[in-house]
């Protein structure tokens, strides 16, 4: 099937499943944030699970809450938790706690391989954990929106440009000798020679 026609497939059909990520970040004490992230999945058609001869109908599957407090430096999971509104089976509950183990993790490079391997298999909940690894980046993001709100000096050196290490390489953008780097040496360097007169 050609790309240009998945665009019309979906235009032209009705979801059978849809999933939903939403995350936000909060200001909690001490310049710390909490992140809360949500997965709901809903099934909009009756399906037969294995062999049941009973259809199931269209519905909620999953709605699962995980909140992070976020801070420090480098920025770490102080704390986690877990809420699970909706599941598929009541035993999915007995995992909730496996949340836990990713305190003290740090939202550095490798999070979302340090996440999957530390609740791989059947240390943890597939949909929790791929929810955690979507909040690492979004996390990030709420923390550094926290502390923008206030304008901050230009560093007149590069070792005082903070997050650097979250952002160098992480995207094409980001390259070591790509625009937004090349941008930030320029305005240091600026800084610098001003502070210099």
């Amino acid at each position: 099937m050609a790309t240009s026609s998945l665009k019309t497939v979906v235009e032209n059909a009705k979801p059978v499943h849809t999933r939903n990520l939403e995350v936000a970040s909060y200001p909690a004490p001490d310049g710390n944030i909490v992140v809360e992230g949500w997965l709901r999945d809903e099934r909009h058609v009756g399906i037969y699970r294995g062999f049941d001869a009973e259809i199931k109908g269209p519905g909620a599957v999953h709605s699962l809450c995980v909140r992070f407090l976020v801070g420090g430096y480098p920025i770490t999971i102080l704390d986690a938790e877990a809420d699970m509104v909706t599941i598929p089976n009541e035993h999915c509950v007995e995992i909730k706690d496996s949340v836990k183990k990713v305190i003290g993790e740090t939202i550095t490079s490798g999070y979302s391989e340090r996440i999957r391997h530390l609740l791989k298999g059947t240390k943890g909940c597939t949909h929790l954990t791929h929810l955690m690894v979507v909040m690492g980046p979004a996390a990030l993001h709420g923390f550094w929106t926290l502390h923008a709100q206030n304008p901050r000096p230009i560093p007149k050196s590069m070792d005082e440009v903070g997050g650097l290490e979250y952002l160098i390489n992480s995207c094409h953008l980001w390259a070591e000798d790509g625009l937004h780097m090349q941008a930030i040496r320029e305005a240091v360097e600026k800084a610098a020679q001003e502070d210099g007169k």
